[in-house]
């Protein structure tokens, strides 16, 4: 009797003419999530993936499989062959696993998508419902809210088992293209790019830091996110650019209630540039409309004005706990709320401008003369990878 764990994918499962692009993609992302565990191997059948691993790294899969997203569930299965006999055989095994009382209820549902197994779906639930209650007087059936519910899949093989365990859904990263997402310390950005990598985009990093007002442990604070993130994302670069000579030039020359805003513009600038170099199609950022100064909507219009790429937000229409309990979810809140300065919070002014009009970010951005700076800091850019 084999052990394995059938994986299944949702959303991908309607497309068209182009599924099997979709299908092979995940089946791509599924190994590599896998690839550090012994004896894998990986079948590809009809509506399912069936894993094949050594008996003790199945817990260890389990775990991974939960983070790649296309999959909406998988459980851990037992293969047999499609033989009556053999199915009561194991599904008396396996009720004897289960903790049961006297009053333990079940129900037995059945899928035959081999038609030529001679059991129809429904006769094989009454005939097994039947059998496992002459063998366990403990047992009763119902049918609306079971306690175990025991599932049969005859396919080439049957597969049998107990448990369905949720996973993310969405569409294998790699599907959707690349997007640069702007990775700062805080909450909402490792949030908003594990959206985004749940519709099918793959990540770049880009963090900008301002040594020496921001720390090396805020830098190791971004590269532990970043990790986290690859859980999720599968491999992830990230670009560490230093800001610190950008933002000195726009203080000095530039209004003070308008720095927040030329920052935004110039971090916008070079994402736009890596993006190009990266072969990538848009930016994403962890904004939420009216969250801070430079998240009202003519906030945002200016900082859009400063790229040409698509600007994503997928946190836009959010607030803060909702934000909050995802980042809870995904693991990165810990160590977002770790208290080191980002460039984003040093120099923060007084009285910033909330309502700004085009034209005067504008004067204000040509006051400060930062194309070369630019320049030398994408040059020198720190690239790391997950």
């Amino acid at each position: 009797m084999e052990k394995v764990i059938l994986v299944r994918y949702g959303e991908i499962a309607l497309k068209g003419l182009n599924k099997s692009y979709f299908v092979d993609l995940l089946l791509r992302n599924i190994k590599a999530a896998l690839k550090n565990l012994s004896g894998l191997k990986l079948e590809k059948i009809q509506g399912r993936f069936i894993v094949r691993l050594a008996p003790e790294e199945y817990d260890k899969a389990v775990a991974a499989l939960q983070k790649v997203f296309g999959i909406v569930s998988i459980s851990k299965a037992y293969v047999i062959e499609n033989d009556f006999e053999e199915m009561k055989k194991l599904s008396l095994e396996l009720m004897g696993d289960q903790v049961i009382t006297e009053k333990t209820t079940f129900k037995v549902r059945s899928k035959r998508a081999n038609k030529a197994f001679p059991i129809k779906s429904m006769d094989l639930n009454n005939k097994m419902g039947g059998y496992l209650l002459e063998n366990n007087t403990n047992l009763s059936v119902d049918v609306k809210k079971p306690q175990i519910m025991f599932h049969i899949e005859v396919r080439e093989k049957t597969y049998i088992y107990t448990d369905i365990i949720s996973c993310l859904g969405g569409l294998p990263v790699g599907c959707s293209g690349k997007g640069v997402l702007m990775l700062s310390g805080g909450i909402d950005s490792p949030v908003a790019g594990y959206m985004m990598a749940k519709r099918g985009v793959e990540i770049v990093g880009v963090h900008f830091h301002s040594y020496p007002y921001t720390s090396d442990r805020a830098r190791e604070k971004v590269i532990e996110l970043a990790r986290i993130m690859s859980s999720y994302t599968g491999p992830m670069k990230l670009y560490v650019v230093s800001f610190t000579d950008i933002q000195q030039e726009q203080l000095l020359k530039c209004n003070e209630k308008y720095t927040t805003l030329l920052m935004r513009r110039g971090m916008m600038k070079i994402a736009e540039r890596i993006a190009y170099m990266e072969g990538a199609m848009s930016l994403v950022s962890g904004e939420s409309l009216g969250q801070v100064a430079s998240q009202t909507m003519e906030s945002i219009n200016a900082t859009n004005n400063a790229v040409e790429l698509p600007v994503f937000r997928p946190l836009i229409g959010m607030d803060k706990n909702e934000i909050i309990d995802i980042a809870q979810k995904i693991e990165t809140f810990e160590t977002s709320i770790l208290p080191f300065e980002d460039c984003c919070t040093v120099f923060v002014p007084k009285h910033p401008e909330t309502r700004p009009k085009l034209e005067k970010v504008l004067e204000e951005e040509a006051k400060a003369d930062v194309g070369e700076l630019i320049e030398e800091a994408i040059k020198n850019a720190e690239i790391l990878r997950f």
